[in-house]
Formats: C-alpha cells, structure tokens, sequence
C-alpha cells in the first residue's frame, strides 16, 4: 500500500476552543464545558467527566464554539502522562463547549477521511512529534500551529476510508458491549431496590410481598417497618474480615498476576478494569480470591465526599480472570458462613444509609482508613435464606454475562490497538469486498457462534471468535 507524505496543515484545520469564565460554571444548565476529564487516553474516545460537579456553563457562547455530533477533538494540555494526542468524538450535538484547553480538528474529507484522522492523531509517530515539540515539563503544552505542523504518511482516501469504517466498527461493538454491561448492573441495583428497600420480593405465591398486602411490622432498633419474620443481626454476626497484600514498588513493576486495589472501584461501588495492578511478590493461598468473591474497600485518599469517595463500597470479584487473582492492603475480602449473603452485602454497601454509617467508622486525617469494629456494629435487616437465595442465584447470573461481556471488550480492544499501528503504517491493508465476500461464503460454518464447541483449527488463531461477531480484516462483513 503506497503512502504519502503530507503536513497536517495540508490535511486538517486545528482551532482552540473559547475561553470560559469562572463565575458562569455550574451545576446544572443547558451546555457543558468540555475538560481534558471528556479523554479516555487509556482506552481512546469520548468518556463523561465525573471528576467535577460544576460542568454546566451558564454563560454567552458564540456559536461556533457549540460543537456537533462527531466532531473530533483533541487536548492542548497534558495533565496526565500519555494525553497530548488522544482524540474523541463529540456524542450528541448541542451539549458541549469547546473550551480552550480543546481543539477542534477538521479534516478536509476531499482526501483526508475522518474516521482516518481520528485513528491517526493517537498513532505512535504523532503523539512521537506532539511530545518533542511539547512545552513546559511538569504540565506540557501544544498549540493548533504545532499540531498543524507535524508530518503523517497516507494512503489513498479509498484505502482510509476502509480503514477507518473498520476501525470505528471494532470501537461501536466495544461501545454496544459496555453498554450491556451498564444495563445489566442496572438491573442488578432496581432488583436490590425492589426487593430489599421496596420489600417486594416475591412472596410464597410469587406476588410481590409488600404490594400484595404482606404483613410488614415495626421494628424499634431500626425505627421502620420490616417484613414480618425478618431478622435483625449486626454485621458483626454474620461477617469476618481478611486484608489484602501490602506490596513495594519493585512487586507491582512488571509481570505478574491481576491485583484489586483502590483504582479497580468505580465511584458507585463497581469494578474497573482498567484500575488492575500486577503483582510479582509471595502471596498465600488464603489471599487467592475467587469469582464472586466480596470484596470493599477500606481506605480513602481524599476528603470524605458522599458523592465521590468510595470507602466501604464492595463488588463481586467477576470471572474474568484466569489464574490467581489477590488484592492490595487497601481491600479487604468480607467472608461469610453463608454465600448467598454476598450479593445481598454487595448491594447493601452502596447503600446512602450503609455509606453514610461506614464513613463515620474511619479514621486519619489525610488518608482515612475503615475501622471494622466499628463498622461491625452496623444493624441490619436480614431476609429469609429463600430470598437470600433467589437474589444470589440471579446476580451470579448477571456476574457472568457481565464477565464474559468484559472478556469480549477486552479482546476487541487488544485486537483494536494491534491492528491499528499496522493499518496505519500500511503493513496490513483491508481486503477488498468480493474478496472478503468470497473468503466468508467459504468459511462461513467455521465463523458462526457454534464454531467455539469444536477444537480450533490453526488458521483461526489468529481470529477472536466474539460472540457471534468475528473480528477480521473483512470490514464488509463487520457487525452487519
């Protein structure tokens, strides 16, 4: 595949965003400010910023400076390592400012496909010249002029074009997948809230207990009503504690196995992927953790905040992982006599009222760690074993798909950043549609779904069977 040498400034045009004032931020509105938060620059693309809570701008925005669905942007600081050429593309037109930290990339698509210069602005050889050409060293600095400046290698528009339709259709099924997973949670917390805070578990006929007219009595420890029948127990009673692994620098540098710490939990109690460390040091057996394992974490960095810290939050441990899997000192895994009590504490823990009571139970100043023994003393309704059961069977469901969900997007994803070097340096190129077409017709009772129950032929090694969607160079067929 021929490439050829272009300046940017010959491909796109790169504009800075509007400078915002500080006395129209808030916390709600109609726009958004866009912030280097909006980068993914570990996973690529547009991600929702959860780090501020004053986003919302209330003051006047030229026009221009209101972006649209699929415009591509790109950061002019970096405050973190790795960011100066990240890109992502606007979500929904109409929502977000170009601020002035954000530039605005405008291909010309008469020879320069979007979908291309969106894969190539986070290639290795211009975020190479971005990061020579940076200023300052702590928190570095590019400009429009300098981005314009720097030189790419290209193909013919029909040759990116096929390479970023199939690039993009690789990140919509990632995207598709996450967004499974999202619903998926999302009904694990309604059936929680259903069943444990609504009291409509259903009841011996399959009705909904409390709507059925279900008998429901005070209980004067906990100052509300409960089910009849349901205990009161503290946690105590029901739970015993073992801390995680404290590791050294050296333990968590190189290869290892999968370690949980404080950056594997999503602010509303859920696991994070990207947030896994490696761990290389001695461990035990009885810190070898297992899938469905609970796990809550017990330290806090930062000031409490109820709508951002995550002390005495807990998950699941998924299935996910292949091997041991063990967690840091700042996790500890809850033990209980009874399994089917986990998801039922998993869920609990994310509670306002369970939150609330284990932020009272740390101590430090700085650096807040969560005092069990207090937190032991937490009383709490506990619902027959019947219910217990019922709830545990279909989270451990959910665990699951979500498991082998995550598994895909993981998969996508090394397929993803594999392909992308070699497409765009033009090591490999997209194969023609009658070819693709033709390769398809001939192996297409080894590409379906039912293929994963027969043994592999050697050919497909290099093929990811994705549920029933292969991942090929066969852009054509992709997620059609």
């Amino acid at each position: 595949m021929k490439l050829t040498r272009y300046k940017l400034s010959e491909l796109i045009d790169v504009r800075r965003g509007a400078s915002l004032a500080g006395e129209y931020y808030a916390t709600e509105g109609e726009l958004m400010r866009l912030t280097l938060g909006h980068f993914d620059y570990q996973g690529g693309g547009f991600k929702d910023n959860t780090s501020k809570n004053d986003l919302y701008f209330t003051g006047p925005v030229k026009p221009e400076f209101i972006l649209s669905e699929g415009d591509i942007i790109t950061p002019l600081t970096e405050q973190t390592p790795g960011l100066l050429g990240s890109t992502a593309m606007i979500p929904e037109s109409g929502k977000y400012i170009q601020s002035q930290d954000v530039a605005l990339i405008t291909p010309d698509e008469s020879k320069f496909d979007r979908n291309f210069c969106y894969y190539l602005l986070p290639s290795k050889i211009v975020k190479q010249q971005l990061a020579a050409g940076a200023q300052q060293t702590k928190i570095r600095h590019t400009t429009p002029d300098r981005i314009k400046d720097l030189t790419v290698f290209i193909p013919d528009l029909a040759s990116q074009k096929a390479i970023g339709q199939l690039l993009r259709d690789i990140d919509r099924k990632i995207a598709l997948n996450r967004e499974i997973n999202r619903n998926l949670e999302a009904m694990a917390r309604q059936l929680y809230d259903y069943w444990f805070v609504q009291f409509d578990f259903p009841d011996e006929n399959g009705r909904p207990y409390k709507s059925s007219g279900g008998k429901m009595v005070w209980n004067d420890k906990l100052k509300r009503e409960i089910p009849q029948g349901w205990e009161i127990s503290l946690l105590e009673t029901l739970i015993s504690t073992n801390r995680g692994i404290s590791y050294n620098t050296a333990s968590i540098s190189g290869n290892g196995i999968p370690m949980l710490n404080l950056a594997t939990f999503n602010i509303d109690g859920t696991f994070k992927e990207k947030g896994l460390k490696t761990y290389s040091g001695s461990y035990s057996k009885d810190k070898v953790l297992q899938p469905m394992d609970l796990v809550m974490c017990n330290t806090q960095q930062t000031a409490i905040d109820f709508d951002k810290d995550i002390i005495g939050k807990a998950f699941l441990v998924p299935f996910c992982f292949e091997g041991d899997v063990v967690s840091s000192h700042h996790v500890t895994t809850i033990e209980t006599k009874n399994k089917h009590l986990k998801p039922y504490l998993c869920y609990l823990s994310r509670t306002v009222h369970f939150h609330r009571y284990a932020a009272g139970c740390t101590t430090g100043t700085n650096i807040t760690g969560l005092n069990f023994t207090g937190l032991g003393k937490y009383a709490m309704e506990l619902p027959p074993e019947s219910v217990l059961k019922k709830f545990a069977d279909f989270i451990e469901n959910i665990e699951r798909r979500k498991s082998i969900i995550m598994l895909e997007i993981s998969n996508l994803l090394t397929q993803r950043d594999e392909l992308l070097p070699l497409l765009m340096n033009g090591q490999v190129s997209v194969m023609p549609q009658e070819v693709n077409c033709d390769l398809y017709a001939t192996y297409r009772h080894v590409l379906s779904s039912d293929s994963r129950s027969r043994e592999t032929q050697k050919w497909m090694k290099r093929l990811q069977i994705i549920d029933t969607t292969t991942i090929t160079l066969f852009s054509s067929l992709l997620f059609k």
